[in-house]
């Protein structure tokens, strides 16, 4: 394995967008990387694969600014650049929930760390005591590839329905300790802070996300993999690809049993659409 990927974000104000913008793209060019970085007024979020020391370094780089001075990287490899080409693209939100009322650069939401959680799920209970419900912040399609054993999913066609889908659960969390969590830790993060603004009193997200559980505590209460936005498609607990394949013609995730099908043409179809294509 010899490209690193790595992924990070962080909500922090920012002003220079179109300035930070160019020299991102400037020094990404300049060092070969691939990958997509947003930013936003609430601040930053990346996706990155390339040479793990220019990657690496690149990081350093954004470190010196004192408004990423604490962002954190979740790394994994992969034998091949994942990536097609390098973006950097200006967004009204780095993670689109359409609930303008959150302003997650004002304060942090409360976080659980991988180990800690392992631990409450070993005995499905808090430290307090009190029932823990993982609540899985993703898309229906991340889901069926894999998800806490037991976790509450809200059946989301994107992050922008999660404020609705979840006001009617709200009765089912009280007096429970709610576990937000998502891919990397930017969609659980704001997930916690709209819960706690509703008035759920003991919700906290993962820190880190599921690629920082599996980093930390393998597959422990998991079951299946993690679905990731690059040509790995899917990582297993141990932070490897899968072997999952995205179909080009409709975009559904593939299994590996899947792209046996004589229905799987490669750029073409796979047996969830190929009646259509026919």
């Amino acid at each position: 394995m010899s490209v690193l990927n790595i992924s990070a974000y962080r909500f922090v104000a920012l002003q220079d967008l179109p300035d930070l913008r160019e020299a991102l793209r400037k020094r990404c060019a300049a060092d070969g990387l691939k990958g997509t970085v947003l930013l936003a007024p609430e601040g930053i979020n990346l996706f990155l694969a390339g040479d793990s020391q220019r990657l690496r370094a690149l990081i350093r780089w954004l470190r010196e600014d004192a408004r990423f001075a604490a962002l954190e990287v979740k790394e994994s490899w992969s034998a091949e650049q994942p990536f097609n080409r390098m973006l950097v693209k200006i967004k009204r939100e780095i993670i689109t929930m359409r609930a303008p009322q959150l302003r997650p650069a004002d304060g942090r939401a409360a976080a659980v760390d991988a180990r800690t959680l392992k631990g409450w799920l070993d005995v499905g209970r808090d430290d307090q005591g009190r029932e823990v419900v993982m609540l899985d912040t993703r898309n229906g399609f991340e889901v069926e590839i894999g998800s806490f054993a037991g976790a509450r999913e809200l059946g989301l066609r994107s992050f922008g329905e999660f404020p609705e889908r979840v006001d009617a659960l709200l009765p089912e969390l009280a007096g429970k300790a709610v576990v937000t969590f998502c891919t990397g830790g930017i969609r659980c993060e704001k997930a916690a802070l709209y819960l706690a603004a509703k008035g759920v009193a003991n919700v906290l997200q993962l820190d880190g996300g599921i690629l920082r559980y599996f980093e930390t505590v393998g597959g422990a209460h998991y079951r299946g993999e993690c679905f990731v936005f690059d040509r790995r498609v899917a990582l297993t607990p141990a932070l490897e690809a899968a072997g999952y394949a995205e179909c080009f013609n409709c975009r559904a995730v593939l299994s590996p049993a899947e792209q046996q099908s004589p229905s799987y043409v490669i750029g073409r179809s796979c047996p969830r659409c190929a009646s259509v294509v026919s």
